[in-house]
């Protein structure tokens, strides 16, 4: 295909976007109506089948009717009725045919969670999604040639679920690898058969070497494990910057884990001053958001494809019947789980992450942790967000960059102390462990309240400590628990020394 032939390929797919611009726009304008409609064919949809039954969906005439028959679930209240679809039984949580699992081992047990992904969900949430990251992205960016070469997609792989014909279980970005139209993988590389290895440093090496030649004009997959892929490309052609290897590379479509950690790496790696970064929540259970403002970090929450939205305040979570509040009730800058209803079958689901809202009509949101993915030993309440803030400043101040991180209480040490630790890995070391520390326990004490109150006069807890993790020990911590690659995640905080206790004796190996 010659350069003039492909830009003409962009310009005919562009104006194919604008009609879909235009019902996002509504989001601004109606969305409680656009919720409720999404709501009332996912009721009258699975009225038939066992669940749908059980709670009497053909009755049900409003959101208040819904949320007062159906408990919140988690996922061992629905694994029963998983398992059971996974052997075969159909009809339980939704009315076509389940045949494919997306594989979630999760961040704070080894547990891995089964979820099930329906032909409707594919087509109305997930490449739903995956067509709107590039209507707004055009918007966004108009000059954009994008479909002028190929997108390089990152993801996992999938195996036969129980030798059930056609049925898989596996990482979502497999399962969606495996059913995209035909069409797509004309835009799109690697090759399906090396996209699905199974086996991921050798996934890696065949990327490199099937990608190095082709003209990349954009990236997708999880921040961290993209990471990987490009040093491992730039290793093997001896470039210092990846627009060397790919020079109309222009957007990176990101997710699965917070970027702020990723950037500096990725400011030293492509340093091209067209470089775009887009960031996405497409989880396992659903497509949720995409960044609508390149200069916002906040994440447009997508309101019309086949899910409808709960938001349970965080304080509520751990009660027997949380309060749940519908879209138009939600409060800015206030903490919630997400519970969500999908075409999928997952009813009222509380899925673990939490946000917060930072503009209503339309609604937008940053991730800020999970439910189960904070420190609140001594009272603190730190999660995530915080953490990212704290970690952030600190890089700035000390010239720091950070691969990885983790951390958790020390509950009392030999002198009764009390504290925090992070083991952290960097890619570039500051001068002073003991200054990045300080600043790090400064910033938290800046943003969390609760913090900076136990940090008083060091009275609950002492100054956090910082361990340096040696070069590879998090990707060694994940290879041995057979979580490389795909969707799986560095646990960030815990409640427990579960993990860091694991870490720390590997970090001496």
């Amino acid at each position: 295909m010659t350069k003039e032939i492909e830009m003409s390929v962009t310009k005919i797919i562009k104006p194919l976007f604008n009609s879909r611009l235009k019902a996002i726009d509504l989001y601004g304008i109606c969305p409680g109506e656009i919720q409720q409609c999404v709501l009332n064919k996912l009721l009258a949809k699975a009225a038939n089948t066992e669940w749908g039954v059980k709670y009497g969906y053909g009755s049900m005439r409003s959101y208040d009717d819904y949320k007062s028959r159906v408990p919140i679930q988690t996922y061992d209240d629905v694994k029963p009725y998983v398992e059971r679809l996974r052997n075969g039984e159909q009809n339980l949580l939704w009315p076509s045919e389940i045949q494919w699992f997306a594989k979630s081992s999760g961040t704070t047990n080894d547990k891995s969670k089964f979820l099930p992904v329906s032909r409707e969900s594919l087509q109305d949430t997930h490449y739903m999604g995956g067509k709107d990251v590039a209507a707004l992205y055009f918007r966004q960016n108009p000059n954009s040639e994008m479909f002028s070469g190929k997108g390089l997609i990152l993801g996992g792989s999938h195996r036969p679920n129980h030798n059930f014909k056609h049925s898989l279980v596996g990482d979502l970005s497999a399962i969606l690898i495996q059913n995209v139209s035909p069409l797509i993988n004309f835009v799109r590389v690697p090759s399906k058969q090396i996209a699905l290895m199974d086996e991921w440093e050798s996934k890696i090496e065949a990327i490199a070497n099937s990608t190095i030649r082709t003209n990349v004009t954009s990236i997708s997959g999880v921040p961290s494990w993209m990471l990987v892929l490009i040093k491992r490309v730039l290793e093997k052609t001896g470039k210092t910057t990846l627009e060397e290897v790919w020079p109309n590379l222009e957007v990176f479509f990101h997710g699965g884990v917070a970027f702020t950690p990723y950037r500096e790496q990725y400011k030293q790696v492509i340093q091209s001053s067209k470089m775009h970064y887009l960031e996405t929540y497409n989880a396992s259970e659903g497509y949720f958001g995409t960044q609508s403002d390149l200069l916002d970090p906040a994440m447009l929450l997508m309101i019309d494809y086949g899910v409808f939205y709960e938001f349970v305040p965080i304080d509520e979570v751990e009660k027997e019947n949380p309060k749940a509040y519908c879209l138009e009730e939600v409060e800015l800058g206030r903490n919630y789980a997400i519970v969500i209803s999908t075409s999928c079958g997952l009813w009222r689901y509380m899925i673990g992450d939490t946000v917060k809202f930072t503009s209503k009509y339309p609604y937008k949101f940053v991730i800020t942790g999970r439910t189960k993915h904070f420190i609140n030993a001594f009272g603190e309440e730190l999660i995530v967000d915080n953490a990212e803030r704290g970690l952030a400043k600190a890089c700035a101040a000390t010239g720091a960059l950070i691969t990885e991180y983790s951390a958790a209480p020390v509950f009392m040490d030999e002198n009764a102390k009390c504290r925090h630790q992070w083991i952290i890995e960097f890619a570039k070391t500051p001068d002073s462990i003991d200054h990045f520390a300080s600043i790090l326990d400064d910033t938290l004490k800046e943003v969390n309240s609760d913090y900076e109150a136990k940090r008083w006069k060091n009275i609950a807890l002492q100054p956090l400590e910082v361990v340096v993790a040696r070069k590879g020990l998090f990707h060694d911590w994940l290879a041995r628990k057979g979580k490389l690659g795909g969707q799986h995640k560095i646990p960030r905080l815990s409640n427990t020394r579960e993990y860091i206790d694991e870490m720390l004796v590997l970090n001496k190996e």
